[in-house]
């Protein structure tokens, strides 16, 4: 018999931030197993369900016993299986036995390794039965689950206690045994506003049943939506609006099996405390949904999602209002605490503090970011004082009581305090802006000051946890420094920024002096970030054949990559130049040395002279355009430079008898190839991605 297959864990509190993957991991590893049984298609329609206290997952078309079939099974080579007389050794009858054959039935057949035996017998389909509580044990097993729980005085293990089994197979109990508990087909409702136990008719009576008599919307989905809009009528009925949060989105919706939003308020004499704080405090403490004017400043209101639908609401919110109170308070108490001591005061106790032990402190640090944004100041024509005051605050907050409560909040917080210490504007903005881009998607560093500071900073992230070998391996990057490399490619090339990267990230590893420990670390800070830029410009739709052409010259300049991109798509025939730049390095790789300067008196051929007289006449145009970042026009002086290159390679032999006239074409291409591939390798362009 075919039918729904529903199995429902009812639990304790799951932990919410991973309830959502728990679910979905749950339904998948269950259809798997039973897939491998025969018993389910690996592709067919599956659902999840997961609530604080419950994970379920419903498969459509599950049998209650799979066909019989016959497998084949390998045996032993032909060679090992018979002696030189032919006849079956001692490992060819254990096989046979094994699988209940006869040795006059075994067969042969090819396989890359050889001829070898096998063995053809009929297998006995699953009954759901039988395996049913095992592939549920399997797929528990399974799950992304840090740590198990044990309780009462049984063996099971689980994220957490586990107090009820359901198993259905359409209106069938299925026997069999979990974590210790038999299967049934009852659950339970709402902790408060359920009606107790739910018996279900069928699996496909879960969702439904649990809605109806037991007050829970057991599909997350459902809930999160439910949620939104919720949140959503609210704040346009008060005429305020929301921040996005997925993340808390998705953590109350894990808190809840029917939700309900309430309006909550707080004194407004709190207000005078930055908003980020407040907001913090709301959300991370109290998963509150803060609101907003219609200017982006909070408003003394918040909503709570709750797990009871009530007529009256009164004692929910005054209760939430009475807990949100004091941590209100502590923000406040830091606030005021933290602002009775300048930033400057705190930059000496930063000697106290560890950055890293290979590494030296937090001062240390500051000191070599302060030399580095000063440098990077004079390049970008920002105030070097300014930078180099910026960077001597910009860790002082992290000793404030406000950032020790809420790490998010460095560089936010050193930004009120400094500009409550009536630092200049420039180095207030700085010491928040110079952690930007803090995650994808997210602001640039406004202003030149906050620029260099941005730069100096990740730059000596970068070189002094290379400098000592902590470059990141494989998946593992504990210290984010693939975030770091990101931030930089952004600024530079978004900024857009003109700045010689290698030399920069020189200086950040010469500034770590006696520290450094690993010599090569420079170089290897930039082919980081050049690895890191294939995957910012793949992101940003460009081809495999361009982003190769684009690293392969090293480009130290990063403001003009994406720059130099799209003039290369704006004269498609640049590419066509592609065949022949590839012989140009050919040649030239054949003859590493060989190529001096051109000389004038030693070209024969009319083609020599062509070719030459183009450069001669190219060469200038080039160099105006690409100093004034005028691109393509750059590439459609090289393409028309393709009839000349076309007509040398046809007509003149390069590799000439004589080692003057050699020496001398060989010149000519190095040339060539040294003003075609100034911002891009043209040999590595494909010819169809340039007509594209």
């Amino acid at each position: 018999m075919r039918a729904t297959l529903l199995v429902e864990l009812l639990t304790e509190e799951l932990p919410p931030k991973s309830l959502e993957r728990l679910g979905e991991e749950f339904a998948a590893r269950l259809l798997e197993a039973l897939a491998q049984h025969q018993l389910a298609d690996a592709a067919g329609a599956s659902r999840c369900y997961a609530t604080p206290r419950r994970l379920a997952a419903r498969i459509e078309a599950v049998e209650s016993a799979a066909m019989d079939r016959e497998i084949e099974v390998n045996g032993p080579s032909v060679k090992v299986g018979l002696d030189p007389s032919g006849k079956p050794t001692p490992a060819l009858q254990g096989f046979a036995k094994k699988n209940g054959v006869a040795v006059e039935a075994l067969q042969r057949a090819s396989t890359p390794k050889g001829e070898v035996f096998i063995a053809r017998k009929a297998v006995k389909g699953a009954s759901l039965d039988e395996v049913l509580a095992g592939a549920v044990e399997e797929a528990l097993r399974k799950l992304p689950i840090a740590r198990m729980m044990r309780w009462g005085a049984g063996e099971a293990q689980f994220v957490r206690p586990v107090h009820g089994l359901v198993m259905l197979h359409g209106n069938r109990i299925v026997p069999g045994s979990v974590l210790g508990l038999a299967s049934g087909n009852r659950t339970r409702g709402h902790r408060f506003m359920g009606h107790g136990e739910v018996t279900l008719a069928s699996a496909e009576d879960y969702e439904p049943s649990l809605h109806d008599e037991g007050d829970v919307i057991a599909d997350f989905g459902t809930r999160r939506e439910l949620i939104r809009a919720g949140l959503a009528l609210e704040a346009q009925r008060l005429d305020a609006t929301m921040a996005a949060n997925d993340a808390l989105l998705d953590e109350v919706t894990a808190l809840v099996e029917h939700p309900s939003v309430y309006v909550g308020e707080f004194d407004p004499g709190f207000l005078e405390v930055p908003q980020e704080c407040l907001i913090l405090t709301m959300q991370q403490n109290q998963k509150y949904f803060p609101l907003f004017d219609s200017n982006g400043r909070l408003l003394p209101k918040f909503l709570i999602v709750s797990n009871m639908r009530l007529a009256d609401a009164g004692n929910v919110v005054r209760g939430n209002q009475r807990v949100v109170r004091p941590r209100l308070e502590d923000a406040r108490f830091f606030f005021r605490q933290d602002r009775k001591q300048r930033l400057e005061s705190r930059v000496p106790q930063l000697g106290k503090v560890v950055y890293h032990n290979k590494l030296g402190t937090q001062l240390e640090r500051v000191e070599r970011v302060q030399l580095l944004a000063g440098r990077i100041a004079e390049s970008v024509k920002a105030d070097k004082l300014l930078a180099e005051r910026a960077a001597w605050l910009a860790k002082a907050d992290l000793l404030t009581g406000m950032v020790g409560e809420f790490p998010e909040l460095q560089g936010v917080m050193g930004r009120y305090y400094a500009r409550h210490d009536t630092e200049p504007a420039a180095v207030a903005d700085a010491i928040e802006g110079h952690y930007r881009p803090r995650f994808a998607g997210d602001a640039l560093p406004e202003g030149a000051v906050s620029t260099a500071l941005a730069l100096a900073d990740k730059l000596e992230g970068l070189a002094g946890l290379f400098g000592i070998g902590e470059q990141p391996t494989g998946d593992k990057d504990p210290y984010a420094l693939r975030r770091q490399a990101l931030g930089v490619i952004r600024i530079l090339i978004e900024g857009p920024v003109r700045l010689d990267l290698p030399a920069l990230i020189r200086e950040a590893t010469t500034l770590l002096g006696t520290r450094l420990s690993n010599q090569a670390a420079a170089d290897e800070v930039f082919g980081f970030v050049l690895d890191r830029l294939k995957g910012y410009l793949r992101e940003r739709g460009y081809a495999a054949d361009e982003i190769e052409a684009t690293i392969s010259v090293r480009p130290a300049d990063l403001s003009r990559v994406v720059a130099v991109l799209e003039a290369k798509r704006a004269v498609p025939e640049l590419a066509d130049l592609a065949a022949a730049n590839k012989r140009v390095r050919n040649i030239l790789k054949k003859t590493p040395g060989e190529a001096g300067r051109i000389d004038p008196a030693l070209l024969r051929e009319p083609a020599e002279h062509a070719l030459n007289a183009a450069l001669e006449s190219v060469a200038p145009r080039v160099r105006v355009a690409l100093e004034a970042g005028e691109y393509a026009v750059m590439f459609r002086q090289l393409a028309g430079m393709r009839p000349e290159v076309d007509a040398f390679f046809d007509q003149v032999m390069v590799n000439a008898d004589d080692a003057a006239l050699r020496r001398n074409r060989l010149a000519l291409l190095a040339e060539v190839d040294a003003l075609m591939n100034g911002v891009l390798d043209i040999s590595q362009l494909s010819s169809e991605a340039g007509r594209g």
